[in-house]
């Protein structure tokens, strides 16, 4: 079976960075103990653009994540920081280096 992966992209409020990324470590912290969940990580890049690189064992992980009590909890707690709605991209990894796919 084929793993799945996810890039999203999330824009914050102007002025909410440092609040946006004491919630981001929140979010991974909790993440730490989802089975499937092989990596969850979080980039700046300019401007409050904030980019997210997921790798998950197969669907059936993507969706139990969707469904977690950590996203629940962080997708209502970080409404107010976002500048956007987040923009989700799914996607299946062909090559990497570094991962085991």
């Amino acid at each position: 079976m084929a793993k799945s992966s996810l890039i999203a992209r999330l824009v914050c409020a102007d002025g909410k960075a440092e609040e946006f990324e004491a919630e981001l470590a929140a979010l991974i912290e909790a993440s730490n103990e989802e089975a499937g969940l092989e990596i969850y990580s979080a980039h700046r890049d300019a401007d409050n653009v904030y980019w997210f690189f997921e790798l998950y064992t197969d669907d059936a992980a993507v969706a139990a994540h969707g469904k977690g009590e950590a996203m629940a909890k962080a997708m209502a707690s970080s409404g107010q920081l976002l500048a956007a709605p987040p923009e989700i991209h799914r996607l299946v990894p062909v090559v990497a280096k570094g991962l085991d796919l």
